[in-house]
């Protein structure tokens, strides 16, 4: 017995010291890759070029229960980190390791924002860790408000709408600050899956995300049980209004 629990203790040992040379090779692949991107291009000239869209829309300009709606379904502790969100972090590596496979990222609105301004949507390790680099930087650099800014003027939103304000005047024929809560809590839910969630695709799919942002909300404090439910009494109706024969 205390052969097999010293083999047992040995072969423990020898996992933990091979996952964490693993660890630094994968730290050190993704440190060189964000030097190098950041190196290319720099962050102020990436930043620039968002800015600089006909359609940018500045943070005073959102609806307040669009912010609101996006930070409760994307990044709930996106007031209190500083570009990554460990406790998310965790549990999206223990989902992963429980599913064997890259189910959920765990990634932050800052992180998002910096994947949208140097990196592929693609699954890595190594870009992973850039990307958390990259987030490091513009939490050190910009305000929450800037970066939430930039962030809903970087993301796809479906339809072939690459910011806020092209998806709001696509959608509902309206400029971002016009939005009604309702608006707001649909647009909220699309980044997430634009292909699966716009509402011109598949609207059944984009009220059942939007009721997922609803909850969240709630959850977090910003509507109250009764204020989501008049929300999503709203979302209803409209898709029965899209089945009608």
């Amino acid at each position: 017995m205390k052969m097999c629990f010293r083999i047992l203790k040995n072969m423990f040992l020898l996992i933990l010291v091979v996952c964490v040379c693993s660890g630094f090779v994968v730290a050190g692949k993704g440190y060189a890759v964000y030097r190098e991107v950041v190196e290319e291009t720099g962050l102020e000239e990436k930043v620039a070029a968002v800015r600089a869209k006909e359609s940018y829309t500045e943070y005073e300009d959102l609806p307040r229960v669009y912010v609101q709606a996006v930070t409760a379904v994307e990044d709930k502790r996106f007031e209190s980190h500083m570009g990554v969100d460990l406790i998310a972090l965790c549990r999206a590596v223990k989902n992963d390791i429980r599913a064997g496979a890259f189910v959920e990222g765990g990634s932050t609105i800052t992180q998002q924002l910096a994947r949208n301004l140097y990196f592929e949507q693609d699954k890595d390790l190594t870009r992973k860790v850039a990307e958390m680099l990259v987030a490091m930087d513009l939490e050190r650099n910009y305000t929450k408000e800037e970066i939430f800014e930039l962030y809903v003027n970087a993301i796809y939103f479906g339809d072939g709408y690459y910011d806020v304000a092209s998806a709001s005047r696509g959608y509902f024929g309206k400029e971002p600050e016009d939005m009604t809560e309702y608006e707001s809590t649909l647009l909220a839910g699309i980044p997430n899956a634009p292909s699966v969630y716009a509402p011109t695709k598949n609207p059944d799919l984009a009220v059942k995300r939007q009721l997922k942002v609803l909850e969240r909300m709630e959850a977090c404090g910003y509507l109250s049980t009764e204020e989501a439910e008049t929300v999503a009494e709203t979302a209803v109706g409209a898709l029965a209004v899209v089945h009608q024969p």
